[in-house]
């Protein structure tokens, strides 16, 4: 893992851009770019189950729907990080996607909040197989950060938000993005 860049938000919030595999992270939650019916058998979500064993799979059947721009939460297995927020973002092609990347993003930092999470990992949410194009990812992920960061400040127990890209083409966006805010 090495750390790219990180904007300070309101003195004691942090958003940060890190390289590496979110499955090794070492935070209160990670998110995971799910699809509507839990189901992980690829990308993130297939590294997620594989690295931390079925449990996590287990616990996604039970929950079984959750709508596009809603989260869910379960156990994180044998990964290091305590939870793991299932958040489902939207597909190129069903209309109205960047509303719903937005609504995905906050869902996730609200529920990670609610559970008193201090710090969280987040993926490129539907950067990757759901096709939503990468600029435009980093830049609505990286402005809902920020956003939900100075509307709740103090109300909020996440004190650090980090964007965990393993890909280089992804990471090059985000790190772009970040540049551009500072």
């Amino acid at each position: 893992m090495s750390i790219i860049t990180e904007i300070k938000i309101n003195h004691d919030k942090n958003i940060r851009l890190v390289k590496g595999d979110i499955t090794e992270r070492q935070v209160d939650a990670i998110v995971n770019a799910a699809n509507c019916y839990l189901k992980h058998g690829a990308g993130v979500a297939g590294a997620i189950v594989r690295k931390g064993g079925t449990i996590i799979q287990k616990e996604s059947d039970k929950i079984g729907y959750v709508a596009v721009g809603s989260a869910a939460i379960t156990n994180s297995g044998a990964l290091p990080c305590t939870a793991i927020i299932h958040a489902v973002g939207p597909k190129m092609g069903q209309g109205d996607e960047d509303h719903k990347l937005r609504k995905t993003i906050l869902s996730a930092l609200k529920l990670a909040s609610d559970r008193g999470f201090k710090t969280i990992s987040i993926p490129a949410i539907s950067a990757g197989v759901f096709g939503f194009p990468k600029d435009k990812c980093a830049r609505i992920l990286l402005e809902e950060s920020k956003n939900f960061l100075k509307k709740f400040g103090t109300n909020t127990t996440i004190n650090l938000i980090e964007f965990c890209i393993l890909d280089d083409e992804i990471l090059e966006f985000f790190r772009l993005e970040f540049m551009s805010t500072m």
